[in-house]
């Protein structure tokens, strides 16, 4: 373990650390997790790309004779991978819902006020997906005659 964080981030890095990795699957599950935990801390981030690729490409080519302890670590980044993505994609959804509401609110107060859109000035409308942009179009309704003046 000593070595790989005194060495993991130099030339022969991956291969110390590896070797780290294969003695860490001799002790318990527990105590593995936390030196591993250490090395980790200790790796800057190019080796950590280096030890997370070299991981994936393992297990995308069935050869993962890794530890158990890094199988259950992998396993538990992928569940929080999918927790990560469900909550941005929420937050992404709620924004585009948003936005979606705007465009939409848009579009109904220029046809109370009589003002035709052209097929571009339809599609920049439907496009925008700036908040404060949206929101400046919406007062520019007010007063407004033309298109040109709500979309300036």
């Amino acid at each position: 373990m000593l070595s790989a964080v005194a060495h993991g981030n130099g030339p022969n890095g991956l291969t110390v650390v590896q070797a780290a990795l294969v003695a860490l699957g001799r002790l318990d599950q527990e105590h593995a997790m936390v030196y591993f935990q250490v090395i980790w801390n200790g790796l800057r981030e190019p080796m950590r790309w280096a030890l997370e690729a070299l991981v994936m490409e393992r297990q995308i080519e069935g050869e993962a004779t890794l530890p158990p302890f890094v199988q259950k670590l992998i396993d538990r980044g992928k569940l929080e991978g999918l927790r990560e993505g469900e909550l941005k994609g929420m937050r992404e959804g709620k924004l585009e819902g948003k936005l979606e509401g705007k465009r939409d609110t848009l579009l109904r107060l220029l046809a109370r006020a009589g003002i035709v859109l052209s097929e571009s000035e339809r599609a920049r409308v439907q496009a925008c997906t700036d908040m404060a942009t949206l929101d400046r179009w919406i007062d520019n309704v007010l007063g407004a005659t033309t298109a040109i003046e709500v979309l300036s």
